[in-house]
């Protein structure tokens, strides 16, 4: 048996926890711990579980904060920063030590320095503001993630179709735009995920999953290798789909496949079954649609798998809705890894919107 604890940050003014018990399958609400307005991402430090970092989702001036990591996933808070703009929704730890938060509602991203313990933030850093788009429908950029990959910050940013490529001028805090990697017109970039060297990319305004190999430093563009939706079929009328995560969980001897999870949010007319939860498959650089899993939820907008928890979480992926009254619900992997299985369910919180994942 491994239990588990599991904090989920929200458009409230707290994180919660609950502890899951593989045994048992059972999901338990353990508690909630004030933090700013609206920690809507959360994350862990990346080599430090004792540490949490949170965003406040807050217009027009949105923050970051940081907080130590007690049992049962007892938070304290230790300090606060601008964020550098409006609406952040996103939140990424950088192996240098250094927190990268970009701004949804005004087009910006901030990359701010830490203390040597990670816990304090310096105000020493540049704003990164990025154009006002010429091509696509939205009109403003929306960036909307911040992922490491080697020494680049790669931010997908869902109005200017593109994916921001960042790196360091020298000092801590102080990072520019050096490349891009263009998308679909009209598309959305929303989150990316990379595996040996391809970029998977969810696009919350067409709702298609891409997949293509990443290009070399700075501007050079490669062509899409795959372009599937990540739709149901049969969809009920008044139905309107911005799918919003994608994971890949790493193989391991239970799970040898990389299986590619996309949720999809229905922001429309809902299905009496829920959201769903693609699960593709790379197939000779083909993207194969391996199931599509009702979750009984309401506007999936984040899920996390349980492998940043350690052995035993990788068969395991908890979701939550950012609507409705379904609650938080943990799903199992089954057959390999190709589809899923409700194993618990807590609705003493309706909505949660991210996860972090910490061995009990």
């Amino acid at each position: 048996m491994v239990n588990f604890t599991i904090l989920a940050g929200g458009y409230t003014s707290f994180v919660a926890s609950y502890a899951f018990n593989s045994d048992t399958n059972t999901l338990a609400y353990l508690n909630q711990y004030t933090t700013g307005d609206n920690p809507s991402w959360i994350i862990s430090h990346p080599t430090n579980k004792s540490i949490l970092y949170a965003t406040n989702e807050n217009v027009p001036a949105g923050a970051l904060q940081s907080f130590i990591v007690g049992p049962d996933g007892a938070l304290t808070l230790v300090d606060t920063a601008d964020s550098g703009g409006s609406g952040p929704p996103y939140c990424g730890g950088l192996s240098t030590g250094q927190v990268a938060v970009v701004n949804y509602g005004s087009g910006t991203a901030r990359v701010i320095p830490t203390a040597e313990d990670s816990l304090y933030f310096s105000d020493d850093s540049t704003i990164v503001t990025f154009p006002v788009p010429t091509t696509g429908t939205q009109g403003v950029s929306e960036p909307h993630m911040a992922y490491q990959y080697d020494e680049e910050l790669l931010i997908p940013d869902k109005g200017n179709d593109k994916i921001w490529r960042l790196g360091q001028n020298g000092s801590v805090g102080d990072f520019s735009v050096h490349g891009q990697i263009a998308q679909p017109i009209g598309s959305g970039p929303r989150h990316i995920q990379i595996y040996k060297n391809q970029l998977y990319t969810i696009h919350e305004l067409a709702s298609t999953l891409t997949l293509q190999d990443f290009p070399a430093y700075p501007n050079y563009s490669t062509p899409l290798i795959a372009n599937v939706s990540t739709v149901p079929s049969d969809p009920p009328a008044g139905s309107s789909f911005a799918a919003a995560e994608v994971l890949i969980p790493l193989p391991t001897l239970e799970y040898p496949t990389p299986y590619i999870y996309a949720s999809n949010r229905n922001v429309g007319v809902q299905d009496p079954r829920g959201d769903t939860i693609a699960v593709f498959e790379n197939v000779g650089n083909g993207l194969v649609l391996r199931n599509q899993v009702y979750t009984g939820l309401d506007q999936i907008r984040g899920m996390m798998h349980g492998q940043q928890a350690g052995e035993g979480g990788e068969a395991y992926i908890v979701a939550a809705g950012f609507a409705g009254t379904a609650g938080v619900k943990v799903f199992k992997r089954t057959e390999g890894g190709a589809n899923l299985e409700e194993v618990a369910v807590n609705t003493e919180i309706p909505t949660r919107t991210s996860f972090v994942w910490l061995t009990q």
